[in-house]
């Protein structure tokens, strides 16, 4: 998760020094507690996000920032690592980086903004040795 943070960093071009990422791990009753408290969703979801800002743009230059908060389902993660048949590892750093997408901006409201999300998680998890294998 440290490699996938430190490419997601470089690849965005945000200062690694004084970034500070919230991450919970939490299970299915949990995140659906709060999907259901800050979406209005009653639903079990495999990963949230909570930025502290609108878009990369808006971080400081100086001094600790955090980012926000990820928040992962790790029952979720396995369930899926085995139905896509790869690792809990990648599994969970995908949904990481996933979200730390999310915490810069980045969203999958269209089709377009959806593929160009997809591209940087893939080149991060390539760069983390962890890319899909078909």
């Amino acid at each position: 998760m440290t490699a996938a943070a430190a490419a997601v960093l470089s690849i965005e071009n945000v200062r690694p020094d004084d970034i500070e990422i919230s991450v919970s791990f939490v299970d299915m009753d949990e995140i659906r507690e709060l999907n259901r408290n800050f979406r209005d969703i009653d639903k079990t979801t495999d990963v949230l996000s909570f930025p502290q800002f609108e878009d990369k743009m808006q971080i400081p230059d100086e001094g600790v920032v955090s980012l926000g908060d990820v928040v992962i389902c790790t029952e979720q993660a396995m369930l899926q690592a085995d139905d896509f048949g790869h690792s809990a590892e990648r599994e969970i750093v995908y949904l990481f980086t996933h979200s730390l997408f999310h915490l810069l901006g980045y969203d999958h409201m269209n089709e377009m903004d959806k593929d160009e999300m997809r591209h940087a998680e893939e080149k991060v998890m390539a760069m983390t040795g962890l890319e899909r294998r078909d």
